[in-house]
């Protein structure tokens, strides 16, 4: 409810279609909190068995009481969510059937406007009319059976991209596998993933716990990132972007991304004691203050989630802090020096206008950092 009234505020419209991030850990843990959501967008409802609460079936919210369109969601699930939840995927697939059978208009009902409208393009394609009512059909999306990931942290990592098309290209060859229970195993279906992200309204990744977070892994900018970015590459334009909170349930929150980015920024990593609490894991907490810097950049490649004043605080606190220099050089140099290497990217690809003193201060420790390496290695050698 909060993602659809959030959107109106914004726009002053209903969002007609909506990805969302389905990972299998923290649909275990609350218990199908994403599938739930799917479902509800969409205005279909679990039917339990009592007393063991198994989901035997679906029914369909009669339009009066959801008071609102069925909206169209399109699911991107992880390998682990693919392996280990073979029921939800059943049962999501399930929802798009009974919502596509429904007599209503376009108006009321997102998912067969855009069902018909896909059918209809199939056709004119050369696929026959059964086959393109079902192949319009597909909302469940991901990798190919017996793959994980979404390829977009790699490519980031590398440095062998130029433009947001190079991105989407990588998430889709990662992404474009449908699902739909036991009738559809896994079937690569690359344009499909890709007419589906292009009208995404609306993208969603619910968090249920404290334990990490956006900034914590790649993983997280590569799935919801990844799609984010898709969605600007194949639209042109940034689609709303939504972090649920669940982690009290009893006040959940929907943050946009750039939102839930400085919350995250403020509230760890410009905190002191965070930042000192690092320090006492010595060389892996170097490792990982370095990874909050990449992964906060590979989010803004994506996302655009960071702002100049984030890079220059990440470069004051972070890289060119005299006691922190000191303590990373003795701890370890390599974290060091990819802090350097990762703000003087996000500068050259120009999402981060540095200042000018800041970006020469950041070369310089590159360059001292690289003769520092070299010598380091030279020594090794020769012992």
């Amino acid at each position: 409810d909060e993602v659809i009234s959030q959107y109106i505020a914004d726009e002053g419209r209903y969002p007609e279609a909506v990805g969302i991030v389905l990972w299998a850990g923290a649909n275990m843990r609350s218990h199908g909190q994403c599938v739930a959501e799917f479902l509800y967008l969409m205005g279909v409802r679990p039917v339990w068995q009592r007393p063991s609460m198994r989901v035997t079936g679906l029914e369909v919210m009669p339009l009066m009481e959801l008071k609102r369109p069925r909206i169209d969601v399109t699911g991107r699930i992880s390998g682990l969510f693919r392996d280990s939840m073979p029921n939800a995927i059943h049962w999501i697939d399930e929802a798009v059937k009974l919502v596509t059978s429904l007599e209503e208009s376009d108006e009321d009902n997102y998912v067969l406007k855009h069902v018909r409208s896909d059918a209809a393009y199939l056709e004119e394609q050369g696929t026959d009319k059964e086959a393109a009512w079902a192949k319009a059909s597909y909302r469940i999306f991901g990798d190919p059976p017996g793959a994980y990931g979404a390829g977009v942290g790699a490519l980031l990592e590398s440095k062998q991209w130029d433009t947001l098309d190079d991105i989407a290209a990588v998430y889709t060859r990662f992404s474009g596998t449908a699902y739909g229970g036991d009738a559809l195993p896994g079937q690569y279906e690359p344009e499909l993933f890709q007419r589906r992200m292009s009208i995404l309204d609306v993208t969603i990744k619910n968090e249920d716990n404290r334990e990490t977070h956006m900034f914590s892994s790649d993983d997280y900018n590569a799935y919801h990132g990844g799609m984010i970015a898709t969605v600007r590459a194949l639209s042109g334009k940034a689609p709303h972007s939504y972090s649920g909170d669940s982690t009290d349930r009893k006040r959940v929150k929907v943050r946009t991304v750039q939102e839930e980015a400085k919350r995250i920024f403020r509230g760890e990593a410009m905190n002191p004691k965070f930042i000192e609490g690092m320090k006492k894991h010595g060389y892996k907490g170097a490792l990982e203050l370095a990874n909050y810097i990449a992964h906060s950049y590979q989010w803004d490649a994506t996302s655009k989630v960071l702002e100049d004043w984030m890079y220059e605080k990440y470069a004051e606190k972070y890289a060119l802090n005299p006691a922190m220099q000191e303590w990373m050089k003795d701890v370890n140099p390599w974290a060091l020096q990819r802090m350097a290497d990762v703000l003087l990217e996000a500068d050259q690809r120009g999402l981060w206008q540095a200042k000018a003193e800041t970006k020469e201060a950041l070369q310089k420790l590159y360059l001292s950092m690289e003769g520092e390496l070299e010598e380091r290695a030279d020594a090794a050698g020769t012992k």
